[in-house]
């Protein structure tokens, strides 16, 4: 009888230390989303001040500053649905719209001299790195997590209390996973 209470306390510690695992686990995953997604916002934050410094240069290229808008705009409403895949495509296309803003932006030898325009850019090249830095620890988060869900027998437990896969934070082009090149 001893042995069997005893291999009862047993399982019942295993399923407990599991279960905080997963509980620790994905709370990292949130964590490490609220990282990406403070350097989305900062990034968010820049860019109407940069179109604004810009706009007075740039008279001829209305498109791509109104296309930088839209993107931006596109990224913030994908950021409040929440859909990790939606967000990561309107960031994507984000970072390209911004990369065709400094290609542009090289035909302006007035505007590359802004010490406003080279201030913006300088800022918005750090919170490109951050934003790449944030996305790999997020991501390891969640492959972590997901080993957890998925691994026998952890599983059991997993399955039991409702835990699930997280989604990873992925661009679908090649082009989007490159930080765009704001240096000039």
């Amino acid at each position: 009888m001893l042995i069997v209470l005893a291999v009862l306390a047993a399982l019942v510690l295993y399923v407990i230390a599991v279960f905080n695992g997963l509980v620790r686990k994905r709370n990292l995953v949130d964590e490490a989303f609220s990282g990406i997604d403070v350097q989305l916002k900062k990034r968010t934050d820049l860019i109407p001040n940069l179109v604004n410094t810009v706009k007075g240069y740039m008279e001829h290229e209305r498109g791509v500053l109104e296309q930088v808008t839209r993107y931006r705009a596109e990224a913030q409403r994908a950021g409040e649905q929440g859909d990790m895949a939606e967000r990561a495509k309107a960031e994507g296309l984000l970072g390209q719209a911004l990369g065709r803003l400094f290609a542009v932006a090289e035909n302006y030898p007035d505007l590359k001299a802004n010490q406003n325009f080279l201030d913006l850019q300088a800022q918005l090249s750090q919170v490109e790195n951050d934003i790449q830095l944030a996305r790999r620890y997020y991501n390891g988060t969640v492959r972590n997590l997901n080993i957890a869900v998925e691994s026998f027998p952890s599983n059991l437990v997993a399955n039991s209390f409702g835990f699930s896969k997280a989604e990873f934070f992925e661009l679908e082009a090649e082009s989007d996973r490159a930080v765009p090149k704001v240096e000039f």
